[in-house]
């Protein structure tokens, strides 16, 4: 959708300047209800119409500068749109990572480039959705990884494995961070790592096989693997050994985002948890009447509310080009912890019908516990936090 269709800020009477946004992707949800979504839980399938349907709207496009075919709106724009995504009782990691990926391109890719793949990315031509960082031997210490990519001539010749690859199935561009010289040969542990935007469909029939991973929730995530993949040298982004710092800014983007769905996510537990308790009686009254139940709630609203705060400052430091790390972290942990908290009040309140899948809460609950662990896990958080922010010594 283009700024004169609609999403361009509009101040309303509340003073959210992206309320037209909400509203169009709360009309847009509103064709994909529970029973949608219970399915391809079920079966394991990937959302392919909701995808179709958000890409048409213009929505998966709204970070893409305007020059490109996109809508060229903030960071803040993108969270309001996977906010409503995920308090309509859907989920955008389907296609999120297609808005935070959008950075390293944006800022570090070349000019021939963005020309080559933005227009037929915003037209929902092409999808940018798999991103190939993490590796079973390095989980989360990103610059311990092994996979390769040797120089031979004009060409790139990739061996090594990730994991953790989500959508690798449903994307046409990989972007893939890989090590261009040996971690003993640099001066800095962030130097020696390069990002490359991999065509998957050529890549496919070159040396890159993928196999999807089953997990509790329906993630379409996947392992890949190189053997011998030969590309251009024209696929790397930016300079030769300086991918890790490319990459940082599209980690930042990832957190604020995947807060956003966090906050979704909340409000969606919280709005069934409240109309539940004010409409079940048990023994001649409300349930929401009793104070075990009312008082979880709130405190679960309250949680919510002050997360988004923090969600809402990273993402205007983020649209200003300041430092955001601090805020980006701290938004998405708390808020993964409002929404998990926020669904085990909801589960509990609905007892054993919080089990039920016609219910759609054991689907979210499983779905928001993830983000306790990913993109980056808790403790990682803290970790930076502790060192980064207060001054404490490293503890990893």
């Amino acid at each position: 959708m283009k700024s004169s269709d609609g999403m361009r800020p509009d101040p309303s009477p509340d003073g959210d300047p992206w309320a037209d946004i909400r509203d169009g992707v709360r009309k847009l949800c509103a064709r994909f209800p529970g029973s949608y979504w219970q399915v391809l839980d079920r079966d394991r399938m990937y959302p392919e119409a909701f995808v179709a349907a958000l890409t048409e709207a213009g929505y998966l496009a709204c970070l893409i500068p305007e020059k490109y075919g996109g809508a060229g709106l903030p960071v803040a724009a993108a969270v309001a749109v996977l906010e409503e995504i995920h308090r309509s009782g859907g989920n955008g990691a389907a296609c999120h990572a297609q808005m935070y990926m959008m950075g390293a391109l944006l800022r570090h890719g070349s000019e021939a480039q963005k020309q080559r793949y933005l227009p037929d990315v915003a037209a929902g031509k092409l999808r940018l959705q798999a991103f190939g960082v993490t590796e079973p031997n390095a989980g989360s210490d990103t610059l311990g990884l092994q996979t390769r990519a040797d120089r031979d001539g004009d060409s790139y010749v990739i061996n090594g494995q990730k994991i953790w690859t989500s959508r690798a199935e449903h994307s046409d561009l990989m972007l893939l961070l890989a090590r261009t010289a040996p971690a003993d040969s640099v001066a800095k542990r962030t130097d020696g790592l390069s990002l490359f935007l991999v065509d998957m469909a050529e890549a496919l029939q070159a040396g890159l096989t993928i196999r999807p991973i089953r997990t509790m929730l329906n993630h379409a995530t996947t392992e890949v693997f190189f053997k011998d993949l030969r590309i251009p040298s024209t696929a790397r982004i930016g300079e030769d050994g300086k991918g890790f710092r490319y990459i940082l800014d599209g980690m930042n983007a990832e957190r604020i985002l995947v807060a956003a769905e966090c906050i979704g996510d909340a409000r969606f537990f919280i709005d069934r948890a409240v109309a539940y308790a004010g409409e079940r009686v048990v023994f001649g009254r409300p349930i929401g009447q009793n104070q075990g139940v009312q008082f979880p709630i709130a405190r679960a609203y309250a949680e919510t509310e002050a997360a988004d705060l923090m969600v809402q400052r990273a993402a205007r430091r983020f649209d200003s080009a300041l430092s955001c790390g601090p805020e980006s972290n701290m938004a998405k942990l708390l808020a993964a912890d409002a929404s998990w908290h926020a669904a085990e009040c909801c589960l509990q309140t609905h007892g054993g019908f919080g089990f039920a899948e016609e219910y759609d809460i054991e689907r979210k609950f499983r779905e928001t516990r993830l983000y306790q662990v990913a993109p980056v896990s808790t403790n990682l958080i803290l970790g930076y936090i502790g060192q980064h922010v207060l001054g404490l010594p490293r503890s990893y």
